[in-house]
């Protein structure tokens, strides 16, 4: 098979620091806001292990649910394995052996129909994809920059820098990193929430554009975009775009 050309793919791949840390909704929030200021945003999963397609419990129907956007799920999600383990060996106990090209073009026809995407990854960087291939070979195959999602409490300082510097070892630009309060119950009495986001930005030189509060019910999109308005600074995520087109 030829190389297929990722020049056509213009998003934000949203990666987290672990499994379960937000990414998904924290996409679905960036993607609403996108189209609520007229931006023709689509989402791309592509690839996710778990649970299956119509069970309404995977990333991407939610993605789709909380957006708005009408689309297949199976065209958003073009892999998807029931086992819930790292994409590699669900695949792999699916009977299928993954290739960085077919995941890539796999989401081509996304392309033509959105004018960007807002990718979410599975798990972190480290991730193992396929048989040679890390999740952070896949961002820096798509030559796109990244958006790092993280916890906000104890051990997000270490699991950010250590996510940030893998993915700047690879050359893909990071726009900044958003951290996701997730269930209020884990920041009970925890002192380092408050000091957490400064000494990111200290020891990594990175923008955290805000804390994304926990929401209490599945979020609609109207949810999404006012939460985004007031604890987001989404300007860097609008210019990551504007440079893409500049570029393209």
């Amino acid at each position: 098979m030829n190389k297929v050309n990722c020049g056509q793919v213009r998003g934000l791949f949203v990666t987290g620091t672990d499994t379960g840390v937000g990414k998904t909704v924290v996409t679905a929030a960036i993607t609403a806001m996108l189209r609520a200021e007229g931006l023709n945003a689509g989402v791309w999963k592509p690839i996710q292990s778990g649970a299956p397609l119509g069970s309404g419990l995977t990333d991407a129907e939610r993605l789709l649910k909380s957006t708005e956007i009408n689309e297949r799920p199976e065209a958003v999600a073009p892999f998807t394995f029931e086992a819930p383990l790292t994409p590699m060996l669900a695949a792999k106990q699916a009977g299928v052996t993954l290739t960085l090209n077919e995941i890539i073009a796999s989401g081509l026809p996304l392309t033509r129909r959105y004018e960007v995407l807002l990718i979410e990854g599975a798990g972190g960087v480290a991730v193992p994809l396929t048989e040679d291939a890390l999740m952070v070979d896949f961002i820096s195959e798509l030559g796109i920059p990244a958006l790092i999602v993280a916890r906000s409490g104890l051990g997000t300082i270490n699991h950010t820098l250590l996510t940030a510097s893998f993915l700047q070892n690879r050359g893909v630009p990071i726009v900044g990193v958003v951290l996701n309060e997730g269930e209020l119950t884990e920041l009970n009495d925890d002192p380092s929430v408050t000091t957490n986001a400064q000494l990111i930005e200290q020891y990594s030189n990175l923008k955290v554009l805000g804390r994304f509060p926990h929401l209490y019910a599945e979020a609609t999109s109207e949810t999404l975009i006012h939460t985004v308005r007031n604890t987001i600074q989404f300007t860097p995520i609008r210019e990551a775009f504007a440079v893409q087109y500049m570029g393209g």
